[in-house]
């Protein structure tokens, strides 16, 4: 089955916590002043996910 990515398009992982906190550490970087607002609403919300996760 292809995973389809791109706007409109949520990639899901089915991954234990820690591995989440490494994929949103790698992404902080590229949150920089050059991103996209949905880039940075997306990492944002993806960030919200991984904390709850832990709770």
């Amino acid at each position: 089955m292809p995973v389809r990515c791109g706007q409109g398009h949520t990639l899901r992982v089915t991954a234990l916590p820690a591995v989440h906190h490494q994929l949103l550490a790698r992404c902080q970087p590229l949150d920089g002043p050059q991103s996209v607002p949905a880039q940075r609403k997306a990492r944002h919300e993806y960030e919200n996910r991984v904390s709850a996760l832990t709770l």
